[in-house]
């Protein structure tokens, strides 16, 4: 398009002669494009710059691995793909397709500088050549350490039985601030000297413990931090890929915008305490009000202005799929208790008004009163694949429907923050609603989630039509439900020694997804590390304390940064699969990850040396086990944290160690004292003066909890002990009897579920009869040995369904505008009993792992007479389209109990994220050209279920 508009300028302004000489020419691109894949995090990093007529290229350094890329625009509007299959070969021209679509992808084996060049003299026909030019320096040419007296090593052993080793220096061991240089062995994810520097700052807390190298890690730590302080943000996806101004925190090397979740818990585990402000921008860069010139939606609740916290672009076009926006409320809990009383009044009135705003449309949208509990995608685990079954990709609304606990946890934060914040603002009878609502959620979790068998808390239950928790598991729901108080004691003794830990740490999910590469499957989060290490700690476990010690060190030292993720058995940055590219990874993994660095600042300010603020006061509790003790701090009896700075007080605090014991434990504090006074372990703000000394006196060594499960395993094999079986077929083989079906050809058996509950097990594969009612089943894999089980199939109910199209004539194409209303009458009901109905949608307004813009409608079910007999919001995802062309999806559905007679549905707007000010600039469907909440409606269905 955009060369033959060039041609016909060209045309009207020199004339014939000159238009067949620019015909002869090569056609530039359209615009600026970039190379955008996960090696630079789906930046603009790497801009295509023509060096001969139509020729592009980009010079890149890339580490091995599978990479997945696209040429594609600042804005992501052009986007250009492989043809075929997509994945191409180093040295080969590859025609590419100027269009949307899948990745391309490059399997790496060796570290080195790469051209990409694009040859786009022949208008639309352009083609792709990726060649090798040469290897990365990676290791120092002359010992950084040479001439340093001060040099220690770490070392950590290897499955292979070698050992990775860090190193570690400074030019001055007595200067009052260091500088430090660390080295590693390991090959690092990113090409680059395998080495780094850092130097103490007089503006940041400082460490001193007798150990080097622990003192250098936090310094790494504080500097990351101060990396990740930027003045301006920027992501592709908004306002044209240019910067926006925003003194806050950007996610990580690869990821330069605020995420809702990643700042958020980035702030609770450690962030806040030291860099409070801001922290509170960026809180306050994830509220949003209205849409200028939308206003508030008839349907929706919470104030005029509609000031709440936002859902970032993700599965299915976010809110109210993912439904986890209000993990913004253990950033807010934490940066609350450390602002100065003015900034924090301010501050506390804006964020009641975001939480009563979104916890309120939350109930709307997306709170089951069957059950009590918040439907919505995983915290975190936002790559579906990952973590829930193969199917539930072509059917979203599933996924929107099915529970998890991390993110259920999160409204419980929230519900509890919003009736503290109310009850200190003088809203009573707000503080009780919010108050009443987390103590119910809090006994539907407990009810739900918790699996007496496996001694632990289920991470998801199934979807509509099965809702049965599944024997899924994942350690930031563990951790949480631990430090919420959600867990009591005897479940969190539980969960501590029950949940799997391998050699470098626990993995975040388990068991395993087969056939999925390493990401959140197979991987250790260091945040998530953070957040177990803060449970153990609760729950005084010393062997998963001290893994976590172990994890977070190490991971810290071998990659000379706090990363996103590692490879959970190997413990790498990066897993090569040289039989199966596809499956290495970690797929993404970017330095300097905004929650690892705040989960390592916790670790050292709040789990060594007991630093935790609250509103009223600052408590000192340090968790110190007697491997910590001689391991890291062996060489000194006592250890010192030094100019921390909090609400405008700064504080020393020094530990005074016993002597090490081999013994296994964690030690009591026998006495505190604030500038030479006793103290208990909270001290009241306003007993703190300006300048504070803390001396903490460690005791009796305390035997605490040791148990822990420990498994292990070869990476590369997909073993029944750390893997779950895939998720079995379900079909109905005839009236009254369902066939299961296999999907791989392994020793399982077959647990089967109805309406939720374990009717029948290990069943083998075949026909199965069951009852001709209305039942909704659903089956799960069971690995006999191990136990471990499969996600569940998608459910198949054999109760009677009706279809009634929307309009009499034809499909209503992209349908939806706010305001809109559309009645579909004259449904009859023969049988009286329990119904649940779902529109008939097809919505493509963005691929179903992107975007704002997932459909969001409220229906209205009445009788004859006109009366409201059921009333509710139901989410219609973004959708793949059938092969076919036709819509291939059910919206979650509405629950409704009907007698036998004649009804009308209304469907009306209720709003998705697109509706938001914040996303007034996006780049896709329901940003700059306005908001978007419309799909193609084809009709309504009527399925006759079991009562819940």
């Amino acid at each position: 398009m955009a060369g033959s508009m060039r041609l016909a300028l060209a045309a009207a302004l020199f004339g014939a002669a000159l238009a067949a000489a620019a015909a002869a020419a090569a056609a530039p691109l359209p615009q600026a494009l970039y190379v955008r894949g996960g090696f630079n995090g789906w930046s603009t990093a790497d801009a295509l710059t023509e060096t001969a007529d139509g020729i592009y290229e980009a010079r890149i350094a890339l580490r091995p691995g599978y990479h997945g890329f696209k040429l594609g625009s600042a804005d992501w509007r052009t986007e250009w793909i492989a043809a075929g299959e997509g994945e191409i070969a180093p040295g080969a021209d590859t025609a590419l397709q100027t269009r949307a679509g899948g990745e391309i992808h490059l399997f790496v084996r060796a570290a080195g500088n790469y051209l990409f060049r694009l040859d786009a003299r022949q208008s639309g026909q352009p083609l792709l050549r990726v060649e090798a030019l040469g290897p990365v320096a990676t290791a120092p040419a002359v010992d950084p350490h040479g001439g340093r007296a001060d040099v220690v090593a770490l070392r950590w052993p290897r499955a292979d039985g070698q050992h990775d080793v860090a190193r570690f220096s400074a030019a001055d061991a007595d200067a009052p601030l260091r500088d430090y240089t660390i080295s590693t062995s390991t090959t690092l994810r990113d090409p680059g000297p395998q080495l780094v520097r850092v130097r103490e700052s007089a503006a940041a807390p400082t460490v001193r413990s007798g150990s080097l190298a622990f003192d250098a890690l936090f310094t790494l730590a504080t500097t990351e931090m101060r990396l990740d302080a930027v003045d301006a943000i920027r992501d592709g996806n908004y306002n044209a890929g240019a910067a926006i101004d925003c003194a806050c925190f950007e996610t990580g090397e690869q990821w330069h915008y605020v995420w809702t979740r990643d700042l958020s818990y980035a702030a609770d585990l450690g962030l806040a305490l030291l860099e409070p402000q801001r922290v509170r921008r960026s809180l306050d860069f994830k509220l949003s009000p209205w849409r200028a010139g939308v206003g508030k939606p008839a349907a929706a609740a919470g104030s005029a202005d509609g000031l709440q916290i936002i859902q970032d672009t993700g599965t299915g076009g976010s809110w109210p799929v993912s439904t986890d926006r209000v993990a913004w409320a253990f950033g807010a809990a934490r940066v609350l208790d450390l602002l100065a009383p003015g900034e924090r009044a301010a501050f506390a009135a804006r964020a009641l008004t975001a939480l009563v705003n979104t916890l309120d449309n939350d109930r709307l949208a997306a709170f089951d009163a069957a059950d009590g509990l918040y439907m919505g995608e995983a915290s975190f685990l936002d790559w579906r694949e990952q973590s829930y079954s193969a199917w539930i990709v072509d059917d979203l609304a599933s996924l929107a429907s099915a529970k998890a606990l991390s993110t259920n946890l999160a409204h419980y934060q929230g519900l509890t923050l919003a009736a503290r914040l109310a009850r200190e603002q003088g809203q009573r009878d707000v503080a009780a609603k919010y108050a009443s609502w987390a103590a119910q959620l809090k006994g539907a979790i407990d009810r739900r989630f918790w699996l007496p068998e496996a001694g632990l808390y289920a991470s998801l239950t199934g979807p509509h039509f099965d809702g049965a928790p599944l024997h899924k598991f994942d350690w930031l729901g563990q951790s949480l439900a631990i430090i919420t108080g959600v867990a009591d004691a005897q479940k969190t003794r539980s969960i501590l020694a029950r949940y799997p830990h391998g050699p470098h740490g626990a993995p975040v999910i388990f068991p395993q997804q087969p056939g999925q590469p390493i990401y959140h499957n197979r991987a250790i989060w260091p945040f998530v590390t953070a957040y177990g290490l803060r449970a153990a700690a609760i729950g005084e476990n010393v062997a998963v304390a001290d893994a976590a010690y172990a994890s977070l060190m190490r991971g810290a030292a071998l990659n000379l940064s706090n990363m996103e993720n590692l490879e959970w058995l190997s413990g790498q940055p990066l897993l090569l699969d040289e039989a199966n590219p596809a499956l290495s990874g970690p797929v993404i993994n970017s330095r300097r990850q905004l929650w690892s660095v705040g989960g390592y600042l916790g670790m050292v300010v709040e789990s060594v040396f007991g630093v935790s603020t609250g509103a009223r006061g600052l408590t000192v509790r340090p968790f110190i086990t007697s491997r910590l003790r001689r391991d890291s701090f062996g060489a000194t009896d006592r250890i010192e944290l030094r100019r921390l700075r909090l609400r405008g007080k700064t504080i020393t605090v020094t530990i005074e160690l016993p002597k090490a014991s081999a013994a296994d434990g964690f030690y009591a504090v026998a006495s505190r004292h604030l500038n030479g006074r006793p103290v208990g372990a909270t001290i009241a703000w306003d007993a703190l003066p300006r300048s504070s000394r803390i001396v903490l006196r460690l005791g009796r060594l305390q035997p605490g909890q040791q148990a822990m499960r420990r498994v292990g395993g070869d990476p590369m094999s997909a073993s029944s002990t750390l893997f779950a079986p895939p998720e079995p077929v379900l079909t109905l083989d005839a009236p009254g009897r369902l066939r299961i079906g296999a999907v791989a050809d392994q020793a399982v058996r077959f647990h089967l579920y109805r309406d939720g509950a374990l009717v029948a097990r290990a069943l083998e594969a075949g026909s199965h009869a069951v009852g001709t009612d209305s039942g909704c089943y659903a089956a799960e894999a069971v690995f006999p040995a191990s136990g471990n089980r499969s996600h569940h199939s998608r459910p198949v109910c054999t109760g009677a369904a009706v279809d009634i199209a929307a309009a009499p004539t034809t499909p209503l194409r992209n349908w939806g505008a706010p305001g809109a209303q559309l009645a579909i009458d004259g449904i009859d009901v023969a049988t009286a009993g329990h119904y649940q109905l779902q529109l008939r949608y097809y919505n493509g307004a963005n691929q179903i792992n992107l975007g704002i813009s997932g459909g969001v409608k409220r229906l209205t079910v009445k009788d004859a007479a006109g009366a409201t007999v059921a009333r509710g919001v139901v989410t219609m995802p973004h959708a793949r389209a059938g092969a076919d062309g036709t819509p291939p999806q059910y919206s979650t559905p509405l629950a409704a109990q009907l007698a036998a007679g004649r009804y009308r549905v209304q469907v009306d707007d209720f709003y998705n994220m697109s509706y938001l000010e914040a996303n007034h600039s996006f780049s896709g469907a329901g940003g700059v050209a306005g908001p978007s909440n419309r799909i193609d409606l084809f009709g309504l269905r009527l399925l006759k279920v079991n009562a819940p």
